[in-house]
């Protein structure tokens, strides 16, 4: 971020104009936070520290001040912070905490400080025994520009006979000087003086969202196979049911499939035959039917009121509900039949289908976002956002998103908070980092990734640092989810439950978002067919109950990891990450450090290990930076693995680990410092 004399008065002196009046002689540069120099917002939490870092600068050697001035959402006025300079790093630093969600605005403004300047020349010239009378006159003369500028008397009054003093020739050099130079005049000064050559940044957006737009726990399930009798169609009343066991288990977000009306025209059947018997239930994506639209449930699942009634139940156990925003139409939606000009439309008058050749989605219309009556459609895709706001809804899994125009996120997610800047919108886009980074820019809170595809020590470092830059941290936070409805990763079919285990504990402590889809508890694991990563009786296509008290259920990893998320605040954040290096490929190694970059320690320091094979012991040593860590390496010290209690007494950077995947997947250590 590059600025130079944005907004200012242009060269102005401490006597009046200057021939150079009105050109720029103050420049702010390398603004902080910015994302593409301000045409993106960064993001922040409500409680988090916004640090603001700037180089600031002019011709010569006078003093120069600067601050950061910040805006709260939906307010006129401004509020300040002074900025300090960093000589070692040539920089400008301040802070302030945002205390509300919604997006912000904040500048940097910079002045010479011609007080300050002053004072400095008159210190060393009185250092050098020199005459100051010409000084002390010229420091009358600031106070007396400084008087003229009070709105109150008594400041003015007080400036007037502070000048006065400073030119009285009846007081002696020395007494004089002590005058100008005391606190209380410096003090004054501060908080009287009015900047001359002013300068000011453009103004910087920042976006502020809830705790849980940063960190958050997520668990995916089908309200229809909620049912406690084996075949019976699930409801939302069956759904609540099993609420009070995801929050035992720690979670904070339960999101929802799509629970709109199903399509018939097309619709699959189980396995995703193209071929269903009259009671297959078909896919939730395929929305739409004479029962209603995006703005409607499916009546198997019950009435709007009791969805409401869901919702409540959910945040009175501490969950908040996440729906499937998926912007596709079955068929039999009735935008089809009201506007087909939505839609694409094929040389023979038929609507084009969804298609990944060779797969075919007769079920599912594509929109055509760039029709003729676009701004109609965008309005009605808005108004489906807004309508679950209404009800409840504050979080949204968005389908696909970077198969629709980014110009319509930029717009939908600006609408949508403009009304209600506490929605949170999570992006499922499996795709080029360059577009999903885009989406995080545009908006989007949180984003998927291609964690469910990094099994190996060097795919996850090379993957989670790429994602861990500072300048992509400043907008973009991966939530790392170990499986969806979509994808069975071929470790999990081949590892069994041991690689259900470390895969779990990996995406919760990578990542301060991380996620389930229901079924992950029991390992599920088998495929429609070798190769595939479709579940085999996928729950897209067919109710399913499940047994989750069932022997070998991973509860207790659960409720154990989450627990400790919500108390180690290293696991709460994503700037913190750090790979060690290991001496087996098989163990990978890193640091959730408890400092962040250049901040003050909150919490403990943490070590994760975990032991990358989910069939056969592993044995490796670990590469700690001791001294970093502020560890005497001459000196015992020890480590509490979080997940089993035990503590262990190491020594200096290198230490020995065995890990047997059929007892713990790894060790979470917590570094003991008493």
């Amino acid at each position: 971020m590059n600025v130079r004399q944005a907004k200012g008065q242009g060269g102005r002196g401490a006597r009046g104009a200057a021939a150079g009046a009105g050109l720029p002689h103050l420049w702010i540069e390398q603004l902080t936070p910015a994302v593409e120099g301000g045409r993106y917002a960064p993001k922040r939490v409500v409680g988090q520290g916004v640090e603001v870092t700037a180089a600031v600068f002019k011709d010569g050697h006078d003093m120069l001040a600067a601050r950061v001035r910040y805006r709260r959402p939906g307010e006129s006025d401004w509020a300040s912070a002074p900025l300090t300079y960093l000589y070692d790093a040539d920089r400008w630093v301040g802070s302030f905490v945002p205390d509300r969600v919604g997006r912000w605005t904040f500048v940097v403004e910079a002045w010479t400080d011609r007080w300050g300047t002053w004072r400095s020349g008159l210190e060393k010239k009185l250092g050098a025994g020199q005459e100051v009378d010409l000084e002390l006159q010229e420091g009358a003369l600031l106070l007396e520009g400084a008087a003229r500028r009070q709105r109150f008397g008594s400041e003015r009054t007080q400036l007037q006979q502070d000048a006065a003093r400073l030119r009285d020739s009846g007081l002696d050099q020395a007494e004089r000087a002590r005058i100008a130079l005391a606190p209380e005049l410096l003090a004054r000064m501060s908080a009287a003086y009015v900047p001359d050559d002013l300068t000011s940044s453009p103004e910087m957006p920042l976006r502020v969202d809830p705790e849980q737009g940063a960190f958050a726990s997520w668990y995916e399930f089908f309200p229809r196979s909620t049912a406690a009798e084996p075949g019976r169609h699930g409801t939302f009343r069956d759904a609540e049911g099993v609420l009070p066991r995801i929050a035992e288990l720690g979670f904070d977000v339960v999101y929802l499939p799509p629970i709109h009306p199903i399509g018939r025209t097309f619709r699959k059947g189980r396995n995703n035959t193209l071929t269903p018997d009259p009671d297959d239930v078909g896919s939730p994506w395929a929305i739409g039917s004479e029962d209603g639209g995006h703005d409607a449930v499916a009546p198997e699942l019950g009435t709007m009121q009791d969805f409401e009634r869901f919702v409540r139940r959910a945040n009175e156990l501490g969950l908040e509900v996440a729906l499937d925003y998926a912007l596709q139409c079955s068929p039999d939606h009735p935008w089809v039949k009201d506007h087909p000009d939505w839609f694409v439309l094929r040389p023979d008058g038929s609507i084009q289908y969804a298609e990944n050749p060779p797969k075919k989605y007769q079920d599912i219309y594509p929109i055509n976002f760039w029709t003729d009556d676009r701004e109609n459609l965008w309005n009605a895709c808005r108004d489906v956002l807004l309508h679950w706001v209404e009800r409840g809804v504050r979080t949204f899994r968005v389908d696909n998103p970077h198969t629709k125009p980014f110009a319509f996120w930029e717009w939908v997610i600006a609408e949508v908070h403009r009304r209600h800047p506490e929605v949170v919108f999570l992006s499922e886009a499996f795709t080029r980092p360059n577009k999903l980074l885009a989406l995080a820019k545009l908006g989007f809170t949180q984003s998927y990734g291609y964690f469910t595809w990094k099994n190996t020590a060097a795919d996850l470092r090379e993957w989670m640092t790429e994602f861990s830059r500072p300048d992509v941290l400043e907008y973009h936070r991966g939530n790392l989810f170990a499986n969806t409805p979509d994808i069975l990763n071929e470790f999990l079919v081949h590892g069994g439950r041991p690689a259900f285990r470390l895969r779990l504990l990996l995406a919760g402590t990578l990542s301060p978002l991380y996620g389930i889809y229901s079924g992950y508890e029991l390992s599920e694991n088998v495929p429609v067919r070798p190769g595939s990563e479709e579940y085999l009786d996928s729950e897209k296509y067919q109710v399913r109950q499940r047994d989750y008290a069932a022997e070998g259920n991973l509860d207790a990893d659960l409720a154990r990891l989450n627990r400790i998320r919500r108390a180690q605040p290293a696991l709460q954040r994503a700037d913190n990450l750090r790979f060690v290096p290991s001496e087996n490929e098989h163990v990978l190694a890193f640091l959730k450090t408890g400092r962040g970059p250049g901040g003050p320690r909150k919490g403990d320091d943490l070590l994760v290990v975990v032991n990358l094979d989910p069939h056969s012991v592993q044995e490796t040593s670990v590469h700690l930076p001791v001294s970093e860590l502020g560890l005497d390496p001459d000196r015992d010290y020890g480590v509490e693995d979080l997940l089993t209690g035990v503590r262990y007494t190491w020594r200096g950077s290198r230490n020995y680990v065995r890990l047997d995947p059929a007892v713990e997947p790894g060790h979470l250590f917590r570094i003991v410092r008493e």
